[in-house]
């Protein structure tokens, strides 16, 4: 087992470090009979608590199935509750959205796929974990529970190309399609690894490549391996589809150990999914750019820098860049400049520098520090609640654009 950073083991499993930590401590469940919100208790990050309570068995391997048990303790409530929120806040859609096919599939299944997981759940609330047999028969659940939402995420963003080709582009939809979805998939990514960090921990679901593991996280992830990877994925594609891809330069700068790799405790899949989604996009501009001229084209350059707090990845490509007016679209759900059905739904979220005529700079930035890293969830609260009650007001600035900018008059197409 590899040594812990600082003493602080709770950083090396828990303590992701990027905008979406996975793990939050809430005391109580959610009602489900009524819309309207009742209050909830706020995000509590379990940072705060010691690593040795959560998991003693990476120090200390002799201490029975301690760390189980505290992970079925804390899973068993914490799941109930993020399912919960999921279902309540899924009938506040705009009606137009949830009449579409795919979301009436979406939604049926959050009365009953949802429902069923969240009944099963609850049924472990007063099962001690003392009991071998339940811990065992947690962990299958957990797995069950995984595989019956896995078709959750295609089927939503076919429901969002559906409503788009019907309706268009509505802005006040729009934003309540963009808040939800931007919740939706947070909710299913912090849910999802919750569960698989527990299975791989204490089910058989080992990877024997990567031993060092600690479920799903790699505790000394090389940041550049990652990046070839996702480059050579991507490369492959754009040569299946265009018969050319541009070349990958790669460069590191390491501030805090200048002659040592960049290192950092993260999921690789979730890293490669960022990156493999970023490379597309480069070079698939940079190849339609540069049509005529595809023996020679620009690489895509990637720069890895570590300091103090951050730790951050640019790609850089030659492919034409994006106007101003555009860059607010790239991240919105309904929009695309592939052909349908390309509708992204990772939600990288990296920032976005583009220069028209020349290319595009997209950085992520993630925590360097795991003393940094906290969890950041949706809550079902008033708050939430009053989002999808009122739309956006009219824009109070003059806008000489032709495009409709005043939301308000759609409010009452809804």
């Amino acid at each position: 087992m590899p040594s812990l950073p600082g003493g602080n083991v709770i950083s090396l499993v828990f303590g992701l470090p990027h905008e979406l930590q996975l793990f939050r401590s809430t005391r109580r469940s959610v009602p489900l009979d009524s819309v309207s919100p009742s209050p909830v208790s706020p995000p509590s990050p379990a940072f705060s608590v010691p690593f040795l309570t959560l998991f003693p068995h990476v120090a200390n391997p002799g201490r029975d199935n301690a760390c189980e048990k505290t992970s079925y303790m804390f899973l068993r409530k914490e799941l109930a509750v993020r399912l919960a929120n999921t279902m309540r806040e899924v009938n506040l859609l705009p009606d137009n959205l949830l009449s579409q096919p795919s979301v009436k599939l979406v939604q049926k299944w959050c009365g009953d796929r949802y429902m069923q997981s969240f009944v099963e759940l609850l049924e472990y609330e007063d099962r001690g974990p003392e009991d071998p047999h339940t811990l065992h028969d947690f962990l299958d659940l957990l797995i069950e529970i995984r595989n019956r939402h896995n078709d959750v995420v295609p089927t939503m963003a076919q429901g969002v190309i559906e409503y788009k080709e019907k309706f268009g582009f509505d802005p006040f939809s729009s934003t309540n399609i963009q808040y939800f979805l931007d919740r939706f998939y947070t909710n299913r990514i912090s849910f999802r690894m919750l569960i698989n960090q527990h299975t791989l921990l204490f089910g058989n679901d080992t990877n024997p490549a990567h031993p060092k593991h600690i479920g799903s996280i790699d505790p000394t992830c090389n940041v550049s391996e990652v990046v070839k990877d996702a480059y050579d994925t991507a490369k492959m594609l754009c040569e299946q589809y265009y018969m050319a891809a541009p070349e990958l330069k790669i460069e590191e700068f390491n501030a805090k150990a200048p002659s040592r790799p960049i290192q950092v405790v993260y999921v690789p899949s979730h890293l490669f999914h960022m990156l493999f989604e970023l490379f597309k996009n480069s070079m698939r501009a940079t190849v339609e750019l540069h049509k005529g001229s595809c023996e020679w084209l620009p690489p895509v350059k990637t720069l890895v820098t570590l300091g103090k707090e951050d730790l951050s990845i640019k790609i850089s490509d030659r492919g034409g860049g994006v106007a101003l007016r555009k860059i607010d679209r790239l991240f919105n759900y309904m929009y695309s400049t592939a052909p349908s059905p390309s509708l992204e739904t990772s939600r990288a979220a990296p920032l976005l520098y583009s220069m028209e005529g020349v290319g595009t700079d997209a950085v992520i930035y993630l925590k360097a520090l795991s003393s940094e890293s906290f969890e950041r969830l949706p809550v079902f609260n008033k708050s939430a609640w009053r989002h999808y009650q009122t739309g956006p007001e009219a824009d109070d600035w003059s806008n000489p654009s032709s495009e409709p900018r005043d939301a308000s008059k759609y409010k009452a197409n809804r």
